[in-house]
């Protein structure tokens, strides 16, 4: 019995090595991440989403819709003018209540949107004119704009634009 006992032993350990040198995988991280296809749609509705918010937000700009800017612009916007000024949320709004920033008309020539980290992040660039009052000789005051914006989806605010840089194209 003893010689049986050794014998089936000596048989079993090279099952036993082979049982432990493969190696064991870890558990699989897409048991606990959203799927791919999920997260892309999220971007592509977020996409969507930011680019409605960025031509209603010209028009608040437009029309002065000072409650619509409040919401839109987040309270550590930084707002760069395509001259180089910059503005805090507080002196941006401020400076089309003031007169300063005076818009006619922002047509929206293109605008492209990327969405990320499954629709909470936007970045957002495209082309603008901006029709602003004659100048004092009565000639058309008109700036082609190209620019960048970054909005950040907050859970409780929606989105808000964070960042706004631009820059003054040459007249066609």
């Amino acid at each position: 019995m003893k010689r049986s006992f050794i014998a089936l032993a000596l048989l079993a350990l090279p099952l036993l090595s082979v049982a432990q040198a493969t190696p064991k995988r870890a558990p699989s991280k897409l048991a606990f991440s959203p799927p791919v296809a999920s997260v892309a749609q999220r971007n592509a509705e977020a996409a969507k989403e930011v680019e409605a918010l960025e031509r209603q937000r010209f028009d608040a700009q437009v029309k002065k819709d000072y409650t619509f800017l409040e919401k839109a612009f987040a309270d550590d916007l930084v707002y760069t003018h395509s001259g180089g000024k910059q503005n805090n949320k507080a002196e941006y709004i401020e400076s089309i209540r003031d007169g300063h920033s005076v818009y006619d008309k922002i047509d929206v020539e293109n605008i492209n949107v990327r969405a990320y980290n499954g629709g909470t992040t936007a970045v957002v660039n495209g082309q603008i004119t901006i029709y602003q009052p004659n100048k004092p000789d009565g000639t058309p005051n008109v700036a082609h704009i190209k620019y960048v914006t970054m909005q950040i989806k907050d859970p409780k605010k929606g989105w808000q634009v964070v960042l706004w840089q631009s820059q003054k194209q040459p007249e066609k």
